[in-house]
């Protein structure tokens, strides 16, 4: 009897680790999985991990950096995002001091010592290339994101003017506009609105001034600013809006005009410089290639050729589209 009682006991311990086993280990293992690829999707949280404990000395020198990040719309933390500073610089200046060396010594044969020297001024050069890299990132995506919400300005104060003058309440106005079917630098604001209302409990008027003082933009700061005053006064928001929109579709059409001065002295530059300019160069230095003349030291006629053709104009051409997209309206 008392062996029919432990085998029983047994077969319904055998179950429940079967169970256990087949119902919350493979959870458990998709949980891991799931940690471990959003741990590899965000490489700013891998950095905090690895380096985050030493870097409250580093933190007073990106002081102005902090506000920036915020205004980016980049979702990482201050001191994770220096962290990843850090650590992609520290990697890349150990990258440059070994395979310049090596590559200069064992490819060109250049004596070790000067190859040596080679990757020291190369690793310096990368170390002062990926701070500033990461330091503007921020400041150039506040920039964007900036030009990109004042550019929207105009149609975003009339589909807001429609939808008050309809009635809508500003919480549904804001989640409209967090749902737009085409994606505009708005919808995330507005995403931001919703979020502090939904899960964070604000009122309305709470996120609105959250979302001013944390928004690049110094017009949209404006139009969230007013806005909160007319909900406070209980004055006409559809009459603001609509006033508000002709304002900014004036100024829209100033902006154009100066727009299309300025791609004209562009498209002059752009002639001149990476046309006209490298065209002559390169006519020159062929000649001289040809002719066997001088050379500029180290720099010989067929190395300055390769140069500007390899060099020179792709890097004038990128810094063009980049100068061309800075100034260029998204709308």
């Amino acid at each position: 009897m008392k062996d029919k009682i432990l085998k029983k006991i047994r077969m319904l311990c055998d179950d429940l680790k079967a169970m256990a086993s087949s119902e919350f280990a493979k959870p458990q293992k998709e949980t891991t999985r799931e940690q471990a690829k959003a741990t590899c999707k965000k490489p700013h949280m891998v950095a905090y991990q690895i380096v985050g404990q030493q870097m409250e000395h580093v933190l007073p020198l990106f002081k102005g950096l902090d506000s920036d990040l915020h205004r980016s719309g980049i979702k990482a933390n201050f001191k994770a995002y220096v962290s990843l500073t850090v650590l992609v610089t520290i990697i890349a200046m150990l990258a440059v001091l070994t395979a310049v060396p090596c590559l200069l010594f064992f490819t060109l044969g250049i004596p070790f010592l000067p190859a040596v020297l080679f990757g020291a001024g190369g690793s310096l050069f990368t170390f002062a290339f990926s701070i500033i890299a990461f330091y503007f990132y921020p400041i150039y995506r506040a920039d964007k994101l900036r030009r990109e919400l004042e550019d929207e300005l105009p149609f975003t104060t009339g589909y807001m003017a429609i939808l008050t003058g309809a009635g809508v309440s500003p919480e549904r106005v804001f989640y409209s506009l967090s749902n737009l079917s085409v994606p505009l630098a708005i919808s995330t604001e507005a995403r931001d609105v919703i979020r502090n209302v939904s899960l964070f409990g604000q009122d309305i008027i709470s996120a609105l001034e959250e979302a001013s003082k944390q928004t690049p933009s110094e017009r949209l700061r404006e139009l969230l600013e007013g806005f909160i005053s007319t909900i406070h006064s209980g004055s006409s928001s559809t009459a603001y809006l609509r006033e508000k929109s002709k304002q900014y579709m004036k100024l829209k059409r100033i902006s154009l005009k100066k727009f299309s001065d300025t791609l004209s002295i562009l498209s002059e530059f752009y002639v001149t410089i990476l046309l006209t300019g490298p065209l002559v160069l390169m006519i020159m230095l062929a000649t001289m290639a040809m002719l066997d003349g001088g050379s500029l030291g180290i720099l010989s006629p067929d190395l300055l050729l390769n140069l500007l053709t390899y060099v020179g104009i792709p890097l004038g051409a990128i810094m063009f589209l980049i100068i061309l997209d800075a100034v260029t309206p998204k709308w």
